[in-house]
């Protein structure tokens, strides 16, 4: 089991910057990839970044790449999801997502809003 509690978000312009957090706890959070989606309003929920917390592997989807960056802080069970040059475009819901890499089974947080204005 593994519970996500997010925190971040809220209104910026265009051009502006964002940070969210996610603080994970439960066991064999090694075995976890961490993730970043978003779902705008009548759309489907999209990926945005991936992470793992045992390597540099990082994933981004292209409409974030350069502009988005996911890190972590393994000493506070932490995923941060850093948010540049912000667009209209990017106003939704974030989700963070731990999948797990051997059972496929996910947990998400509870969402973050995000919006941007033009």
């Amino acid at each position: 089991q593994v519970q996500l509690v997010e925190s971040g978000g809220g209104l910026v312009q265009t051009g502006g910057s964002l940070r969210l957090s996610c603080a994970a706890t439960g066991r064999t959070l090694s075995n976890y990839l961490m993730g970043w989606f978003r779902q705008a309003p009548g759309k489907e929920r999209e990926f945005v970044a991936a992470s793992t917390w045992i390597n540099d592997y990082t994933n981004y989807a292209d409409s974030v790449k350069g502009r988005f960056t996911i890190s972590r802080d393994n000493a506070k069970n932490t995923v941060y999801l850093q948010m540049n040059s912000l667009k209209p475009e990017d106003t939704a819901v974030y989700y963070c997502n731990a999948e797990n890499r051997y059972t496929t089974t996910q947990y998400w947080g509870q969402g973050s809003q995000v919006t941007v204005s033009s």
